[in-house]
């Protein structure tokens, strides 16, 4: 299992396959709650059969990527040790693709020099302000009270679409209890400094074609003029939205999802 080194007691986990025959390498960022088996289980493979290659890996603190004890897990760190990988990896002919907030830290990496030769963003664009922020301090006192469980039986009706919510309920609402997540964890870590993300990001600096995929069906973080707002800024982005999808498009609908990534890299 190879991890990248980040010091004593810090690491990332990753799988990277080079392309075959000049095709891309989709680097993709996690979102805090998710990790690289959201991409591995359908979208990865698609990709690989088409002949692009794939970088996945782990936030520092999530599976098997270890969390050095009295680190700040902000998104200024997440975004640092992206880089750190990806300038030790040096991906050829990358497209990062970042999932929620995984898009703030793709973007971050690009911007800080990391090359790429298009960008894909999913359920990413978003303002701060009161609404952001009270979301994000309210995600970190649900995991407080009683962790990722409780977390997603309050928003999981919010964040996917009808169709899953049907087909996944026994899996939420349960008969036991709650137990809180720990401070001292790397995940309440993240969570807890969700705010410290600046959205305020130069959108006309990024110079590559970028596609903004956007599940309608997310009704915590999709604000439709806002979207459109950031969208107009990018000087080469194009939206593809999916009515029927949530939040978590790689994992409600993989196979739209990849489709997506394989029509957007024939296009660059």
């Amino acid at each position: 299992m190879p991890v990248h080194s980040l010091g004593p007691g810090a690491g990332l986990y990753y799988e990277h396959t080079p392309p075959r025959d000049g095709g891309c390498t989709f680097v993709f960022f996690n979102a805090l709650t998710g990790d690289a088996g959201m991409w591995q289980a359908h979208i990865v493979p698609a990709l690989h059969e088409a002949g692009h290659g794939t970088l996945v890996y782990n936030l520092r603190g999530q599976p098997q990527s270890p969390c050095d004890p009295g680190v700040v897990l902000d998104p200024a760190r997440i975004t640092a040790d992206a880089v750190s990988l990806l300038q030790a990896l040096r991906p050829a002919r990358a497209v990062p693709v970042g999932l929620s907030i995984g898009g703030l830290f793709a973007i971050g990496a690009h911007l800080a020099g990391i090359p790429a030769v298009g960008l894909v963003l999913i359920n990413t664009l978003r303002q701060d302000g009161p609404r952001l922020r009270w979301i994000n301090d309210a995600v970190a006192r649900a995991v407080e009270v009683g962790g990722l469980p409780l977390l997603g039986d309050l928003y999981s009706p919010h964040l996917w679409s009808e169709e899953w919510l049907g087909q996944n309920r026994a899996n939420f609402l349960g008969a036991g209890g709650y137990t809180p997540l720990p401070r001292e964890s790397a995940h309440y870590n993240m969570l807890s400094h969700a705010n410290d993300a600046d959205w305020d990001l130069p959108y006309e600096r990024i110079a590559v074609p970028v596609l903004v995929l956007t599940g309608l069906r997310d009704r915590v973080f999709y604000e439709p003029e806002v979207v459109a707002r950031l969208t107009a800024r990018m000087p080469q982005a194009r939206r593809l939205d999916v009515p029927n999808g949530g939040h978590l498009l790689p994992a409600e609908r993989p196979q739209a999802v990849a489709q997506a990534l394989l029509d957007f890299a024939g296009a660059l």
